[in-house]
């Protein structure tokens, strides 16, 4: 009983430790990133200062951009969330 109540322990300790894992290795990811959207929206709001129109729909292009993986990551967390809540009621 106090092997098995010792193995689920280590068990969830690893779970967050790959957990924390990944947020750091995402967190270190994004970090280059932040630079091109920066670069791409200086470089429009200086051709809109120009007068010139065409860039006009990047910089919300670039937030749609952006918001796209977080809505997928969201809807496949809920979906993964809806079956592991039935498994666990069977």
């Amino acid at each position: 009983m106090k092997m098995q109540r010792l193995q689920n322990i280590a068990n969830r300790s690893m779970k967050y430790k790959k957990l924390i894992l990944l947020i750091i290795a995402l967190i270190y990811q994004t970090q280059n990133t932040f630079s091109q959207c920066a670069l791409c929206k200086a470089a429009v709001e200086a051709n809109l200062d120009a007068g010139d129109t065409k860039g006009a729909g990047l910089n919300s292009g670039i937030l749609y951009l952006m918001a796209v993986p977080y809505i997928a990551v969201a809807i496949f967390a809920i979906i993964w969330y809806w079956q592991n809540k039935k498994r666990s009621i069977i």
